[in-house]
């Protein structure tokens, strides 16, 4: 028989009835209790005027509501459509006139804003509010009481859109991933079976759920009965309060968020005895971070590397062995193996596939993967062709079939004829201990085309010059790559993911 995520939240409640599914603060839902209230938001959707595969939107931070109407979407196949709530008006609106729900919900924080935005969103027929009283708008649980406890009369199928998930727009306007109920079943499945997750687990999601990257470690959590901890936003010493106090076994961070979580000056008094597992990704892991934060936490780290459209890889926690050979060590800077179900193969720019230690584009095919991209047809052709997403990543193999993040193809700066790969000029820089961030991107030159640029944020105490950056990287990597400019900066700004945000870094700095 075919399976859906409504399978999961049905056999949870009868499995694991009365194990949290959700804890956030002094709030908790069940499993059991999810499900009744999956079905009377669907249901109360229905009486509401949707109908199978209407879009529900969602515009807020992490919460309880949040993880019901996900439930309530994937239990009844209405497709949710999540908003990233740090975009501007004109940026959240093109997403909800893109995508247009019939319905809104959204916390009261946002209500000012979507007041100025309601006259150019024509399909959304009702809103509602989470957590407080707008005159315009319905009451969350006001809303949640006209629906029947059976549910609706519609329920997910196979074949059924599950969500529109944005991208998050680093080389343009955000576009809605078509994620369907089958493959986010299969995706679900996969970061279970790489979590090594049980019903006894708790995951602490720090990252919006907006993004694919918490939905997803959420689901595969679910996917075994175990339990979700949501945190509003990510603060350091909450996370290792979470994990002190509340039984937390499994985080997922970006890098820059384990390495201030390693800053910390709480991290000595924490007891990690039931953590197992830090999931990083949404970016490459430093190495000099990563050999630091296994001397301090121990054997504990696993990389999954993806994008929303597609799930790609993964490096366990065995294949991390700073101890190793030579080779065995080279792979702490790989993002690990394909996963089952998943080919990955890397082409050069006329399509041929490139030989070991030969970068080129990373092209991934999956039973997971994304169909494509809402109202975006000739997106949709130049990233999934022939049944493979082209991922716009440059990667390599080694001889050992694991995977390389080289850059991102937009990222790679052409210098005088040369390909310079910014990650690379990235990790020579943040070898040096001083250094806290650093992100590097082209400027334009009148003799070279490009020249390699470092924005680079320096730890607190230190002093370091541009003389003395460039000077380090020339021990580090071949000339030619060292940047010729250092900007000095207090931050580097980021996305919700956690990711360096380059497009906004080009707007401050090109």
């Amino acid at each position: 028989m075919p399976f859906t995520l409504a399978d999961t939240l049905e056999d949870n409640a009868q499995r694991f009835s009365n194990q949290a599914a959700y804890l956030m603060g002094e709030q908790s839902i069940t499993h059991r209790q999810l499900l009744d209230r999956a079905k009377r938001i669907a249901s109360a959707a229905e009486n509401s005027g949707l109908q199978r595969q209407d879009r529900v939107g969602v515009l807020s931070m992490n919460n309880l509501a949040y993880g019901e109407l996900m439930a309530a979407c994937q239990w009844s196949g209405l497709i949710l459509s999540t908003v990233n709530f740090r975009l501007a008006g004109p940026e959240i609106a093109h997403i909800i006139k893109d995508s247009t729900p019939s319905i809104l919900f959204f916390e009261a924080q946002y209500a000012e804003l979507l007041a100025g935005l309601r006259e150019q969103l024509p399909s959304i027929a009702t809103y509602v509010c989470i957590d407080g009283h707008v005159d315009w708008a319905s009451d969350y649980e006001a809303f949640i009481a006209t629906g029947q406890p059976e549910g609706s009369s519609f329920c997910a199928r196979e074949e059924d859109i599950a969500a529109l998930i944005y991208t998050s727009g680093t080389t343009g306007k955000p576009k809605g991933c078509i994620l369907g109920q089958r493959e986010m079943r299969l995706g679900a499945q996969t970061m279970s079976i790489e979590t090594r997750s049980g019903p006894n687990d708790r995951i602490l999601l720090v990252m919006p759920l907006f993004h694919i990257g918490a939905m997803a470690m959420g689901m595969g959590i679910h996917f075994r009965g175990g339990t979700v901890v949501l945190h509003r936003q990510f603060d350091p010493a909450e996370l290792l309060k979470a994990v002190n106090d509340d039984g937390v076994s499994i985080l997922h961070l970006a890098p820059t968020l384990v390495q201030m979580v390693l800053d910390h000056p709480n991290l000595q008094d924490c007891d990690f005895s039931k953590l197992h597992t830090i999931v990083y990704s949404a970016a490459a892991m430093p190495l000099p971070l990563l050999k630091r934060g296994m001397e301090l936490l121990g054997p504990i780290f696993i990389n999954l590397y993806g994008q929303t459209e597609v799930f790609s890889s993964g490096l366990l926690r065995e294949q991390h062995r700073p101890d190793g050979s030579e080779q065995e060590k080279r792979w702490l800077t790989s993002v690990g193996q394909p996963f089952p179900g998943t080919r990955v193969r890397i082409e050069d720019d006329n399509g041929k596939l490139c030989p070991p230690e030969v970068a080129g584009e990373i092209v991934v095919q999956s039973t997971a993967m994304a169909r494509g991209y809402w109202n975006n047809h000739k997106a949709t052709l130049e990233t999934f062709r022939d049944g493979w997403c082209y991922t716009g990543d440059v990667g390599l193999f080694d001889e050992d079939g694991m995977l390389y993040l080289v850059d991102r193809k937009k990222d790679v700066i052409i210098s005088g004829g040369e390909n310079i790969y910014s990650r690379e000029v990235e990790d020579a820089i943040l070898s040096n201990k001083a250094i806290s961030e650093c992100a590097v991107i082209g400027l334009a030159d009148e003799k070279w085309g490009e020249s390699v640029c470092a924005v680079v944020v320096v730890r607190e105490g230190e002093q370091l010059s541009e003389a003395d950056v460039i000077g380090h990287c020339q021990t580090m990597i071949a000339s030619y790559k060292k940047p010729r400019t250092v900007i000095f900066a207090d931050s580097i700004p980021k996305m919700p993911t956690g990711k360096i945000d380059k497009v906004s870094l080009r707007k401050l700095y090109c």
